[in-house]
């Protein structure tokens, strides 16, 4: 009977994709003398191979194998490691993730830069002297056979096998092991019983008492057996030796013959085996989105305790209405019991809803840790000298925002480097260091996420914002903004401040998009800058996207929600604090801050627009750090809500972030304060 290994298809991509972050990550840390280091890199290779393999991916299995004997040089000290090394294995891993994804689409991987890489490392393994002996090997490496000495493959390998005593029982059969190793050359098999009972008492059937010493003449790689144990190497004593060695210890002579086949040591060089090849993956590419995810044992634990709480809460609520029934006399009494039970389920419906949006919390770090590559690619493409600093890493967002925050990060962190930070010998004659520092940071705000990019570069330039922007018409030649005010026109399209093209990054050019697509996560993006100093960017983001505790507003008959977090504060108006100008929006006096204010009924035509009256209610609410006095009717109560899109089932709203399904069925619309505030300004401009 076949197994069917598509199903297990997906687990090996997302964990091959994983790999290939994790040697990445390796990699740019790697100096010089790092065995622990080199050795997880190894396995990582080592592992999407043999699962390449497995799968039929044999592309990617084979173009791996250069990469493996590389690194396996590397680690054995006949290859030195070197930062052109390192960038060309960084190379190597951009085309593993392209043929990766190739796999994962059902597409086709472009062979040309699988092609070239695979020729760079071969070209690296030819150069190097072939097979130095490791640990002491003889001084006759060189004589004879080129491919000699004690990499094994001029004559074979010894291994030792003794498996422990339960790896039959995890489904595993060294006989099955024994062919694979058949396939690699003349393979001759050696069983050791001492390890059998004396007696069948106390013998199990399921153990394993068996141990094997195997040899096997070829020309494999010591690779190449590694990869046939790889499933049971916790499982077993494993010991793998060049023949020659292993008989020169026991005093025999080396075989005089070559392989079985006749074939040359020249037949297949070390790392030259054809790939396929794959597209490659740049180094701001995008992480790979995966419809599944990995979750804490205890996140599960505790939605199913919450569920066995819900349990006991409906068959408490089942038991009061049996006896309402049963006992109509009690009712005033089983009423009580009704409401500690619902109140009891309200409690229950609450945790088991934060036990399932903590089970879609994923740390940020899953973003952030594509950077490290793109400021080494970037700093030296630029010939600036960076240092990229990563704080609270482990800081959780929900997973759906995360899949979208990729692409607006690589912008900012591409503007920083790019026309934030100065060049070496200018930040030296400034008496700054010549490396300059980038800074990622994440952390938890009261319901929100706070990401800040920041740079200590020469800063934004306001005379020259300011300067782009009256020349693109966007403020009138008497305007004179605030500082603060200035850098919002960054966010403008088309608007840069750059004396020339650059194809990395440009402030201002797709400065908009990164605010559109901050604003659609329900985010907003702020600015501050010192010249000479640095820039920071700070995004705030909600902690998910699916639910949000809001305040309930009548505006003309119909019930709105509002954000709770975006409310500054209500009150009612003073008149003496109201101040109209012909044809502009009123503005009311707050703590000598006035503060315009939007007719919510007029602005989306529920009434004709109408004077303010004395004591008006106003939400004061703040976003894109702009305050805005909405003009409501009430002030209905708070609750959470399910935020559910219009776009999906009706069209998109203006001023609004979508809508919400009330307990008393009725649609309530979420109300987009800095689209409000947009759509006033509008109305504002056409009243003058």
């Amino acid at each position: 009977m076949s197994m069917d290994m598509s199903q297990f298809t997906e687990a090996f991509l997302e964990e091959s994709f994983e790999g290939l972050e994790h040697m990445e990550t390796e990699l740019l840390a790697l100096n010089a003398g790092d065995e622990e280091t080199l050795h997880t890199i190894f396995r990582a290779a080592h592992s999407i191979k043999g699962g390449a393999g497995t799968f039929g991916f044999s592309a990617i299995s084979e173009f791996t194998h250069g990469m493996e004997t590389l690194l396996d040089r590397m680690r054995n000290g006949q290859q030195e490691t070197t930062p052109e090394i390192v960038n060309l294995l960084l190379r190597a891993v951009d085309v593993l993730r392209g043929q990766l994804q190739a796999a994962r689409d059902g597409g086709e991987a472009d062979p040309a830069e699988a092609a070239e890489v695979r020729a760079l490392i071969e070209a690296t393994l030819g150069d190097d002297t072939p097979a130095p002996a490791t640990g002491g090997g003889s001084d006759d490496a060189d004589s004879g056979n080129a491919d000699g000495g004690d990499d094994g493959k001029s004559g074979g390998w010894r291994i030792h096998f003794r498996p422990h005593a339960d790896l039959l029982r995890t489904g595993n059969d060294p006989l099955r092991m024994f062919e694979v190793l058949e396939e690699l050359g003349e393979l001759t098999v050696h069983c050791d019983a001492e390890g059998l009972p004396p007696t069948l008492e106390g013998y199990d059937p399921e153990a394993s008492y068996l141990a094997w010493t195997l040899e096997l003449r070829g020309y494999a790689d010591r690779a190449d057996i590694e990869e046939v144990f790889e499933w049971v190497e916790d499982e077993c004593d494993l010991t793998i030796e060049p023949l020659e060695t292993a008989r020169d210890s026991t005093g025999a002579h080396p075989p005089a013959d070559p392989a079985p086949d006749g074939s040359g040591p020249e037949s297949t060089p070390p790392g030259g085996e054809d790939g396929a090849g794959g597209a490659p993956a740049r180094a701001a590419s995008k992480p790979t989105e995966s419809s599944s995810m990995r979750v804490n044992a205890a996140k599960i634990d505790a939605l199913i305790d919450m569920v066995g709480e819900l349990v006991i809460t409906q068959s408490m609520l089942t038991d009061i209405s049996e006896q309402m029934e049963e006992d109509p006399a009690r009712v005033e009494q089983q009423i009580e019991r009704l409401r500690s039970g619902l109140a009891e389920l309200e409690r229950n419906t609450r945790e088991l809803q934060e036990s399932v949006m903590g089970i879609r919390m994923v740390p940020i770090a899953q973003v952030f840790n594509r950077f490290p590559r793109l400021v080494h690619d970037l700093s030296g493409q630029l010939g600036k000298q960076i240092d990229l600093q990563m704080e609270g890493e482990l800081t959780e967002i929900d997973k759906t925002v995360l899949e979208h925050l990729g692409d607006p990060l690589v912008h900012l962190v591409r503007n920083a480097i790019d026309h934030g930070i100065e060049m070496p010998d200018e930040r030296s004659a400034a008496g700054k260091d010549p490396t300059g520092r980038v800074t990622l940071e994440a952390y938890h705000r009261g319901g929100n996420v706070v990401i800040e990019i920041r740079d200590d570069g020469r800063g934004m330039n306001s005379d020259r914002i300011l300067e782009k922007a009256r020349a693109a018409g966007l403020l009138r030649p008497d305007q004179n903004p605030e500082p603060h005010e200035i850098l919002q026109y960054i966010f403008e399209p088309g608007l840069s401040t750059a004396d020339q093209v650059s194809d990395l990054s440009g402030r201002g050019v797709g400065m908009d998009v990164v605010k559109k697509n901050i604003r659609g996560l329900g985010g907003n993006i702020e600015l501050h800058s010192e010249p000479g100093r640095g820039s920071r960017v700070t995004i705030r983001l909600p902690l998910t996207l699916s639910i949000m505790d809001g305040q309930l507003l009548k505006i003309h008959d119909e019930t709105f929600v509002i954000p709770l977090i975006a409310i500054v504060e209500s009150l009612q108006t003073e008149p003496e604090n109201v101040k109209q100008a012909f044809g502009k929006l009123p503005l009311y006096r707050l703590r000598d801050e006035y503060i315009p204010v939007v007719d919510l009924a007029a602005l989306f035509g529920q009434a004709e627009p109408s004077p303010m009256p004395d004591r008006a209610l106003l939400v004061v609410a703040e976003a894109d750090n702009q305050r805005v006095a909405l003009r409501v009717d009430d002030l209905l109560g708070q609750q959470q809500v399910v935020i559910k899109t219009l776009e999906t089932n009706f069209r998109r709203v203006p001023g609004t972030a979508g809508a919400t399904i009330l307990g008393d069925g009725q649609v309530a619309l979420i109300l987009d304060v800095a689209g409000i505030a947009r759509m006033a300004a509008g109305h504002d401009t056409r009243a003058a």
